[in-house]
């Protein structure tokens, strides 16, 4: 299998990118979109040219560290997965495959496809945890939580945080990705004593970090590997309502 692969390069974040053709001859349809990135930089070390740098750790779609644009879709031309469970049989021999980094101002390209998601982080520092005493952990069912609850908030937990909501978002926001942390927590009992300063510190940090707003298009939805559902930013702003009304 030969396809053409399109990659943006770009040397560091204070140089200027562009895209560079690279003709990769070798693959199979088995491989996947990585092992492919992998097979195209073999080839580069063996003509002393620079590899392309990529993210990449657990490839089993759990770590979120993997989201690249391909042919203009977040992770590639599937729903719900990320860049390390697409394989190249989604392609035909003979494509021309266009490669980028996540595009928003939160998030600044390092290196080729490497980005800054640090602003993720800033926003999780500001109310991703609970009050808990330390000290043995306490029985798993000391609390009771009904299942409607515990399911609820381990869907908001499933996001990973790859960033593909913000890429694929016109505004580059972060609502979903912020929604789905505040909820995870404030679904829960443990979560309850820091809510209306979770969702107001939170919110705040996401704005500071430079993400726009939301205007429910969508396409954050449709592009989340773990289908985290827009249902969670309308319940986001709820609680950010009762909170400002009671702070």
């Amino acid at each position: 299998m030969k396809v053409t692969c399109k990659i943006w390069r770009q040397e560091s974040a204070d140089s200027k990118g562009n895209f560079k053709s690279y003709e990769t001859d070798g693959l199979t349809e088995d491989m996947s979109f990585l092992e492919a990135l992998d097979h195209l930089n073999e080839i580069l070390v063996l003509k002393n040219e620079r590899v392309v740098a990529f993210e990449y750790d657990c490839r089993e779609g759990i770590c979120g560290q993997c989201g690249v644009f391909i042919n203009g879709r977040a992770h590639g031309p599937h729903d719900h997965v990320t860049t390390c469970q697409l394989h190249m049989r989604s392609f035909k021999d003979g494509d021309t495959i266009v490669i980028e980094p996540w595009r928003a101002n939160a998030f600044p390209i390092l290196k080729d496809l490497m980005v800054d998601r640090s602003a993720f982080d800033r926003i999780i520092e500001q109310g991703g945890f609970i009050t808990a005493k330390t000290g043995t952990a306490p029985e798993a069912n000391a609390i009771l939580i009904s299942k409607e609850v515990s399911d609820k908030s381990m869907d908001a937990a499933a996001c990973i945080g790859c960033g593909a909501c913000v890429a694929t978002c016109k505004n580059a926001s972060a609502a979903l990705f912020t929604s789905a942390k505040i909820n995870h927590l404030n679904s829960l009992p443990q979560g309850r004593p820091e809510a209306h300063k979770r969702v107001l510190e939170m919110t705040q940090q996401m704005q500071l970090e430079g993400f726009g707003s939301c205007t429910y298009t969508g396409a954050c939805e449709v592009e989340c590997p773990a289908e985290i559902s827009i249902s969670n930013i309308a319940e986001m702003n709820a609680r950010y309502l009762k909170a400002k009304l009671l702070s």
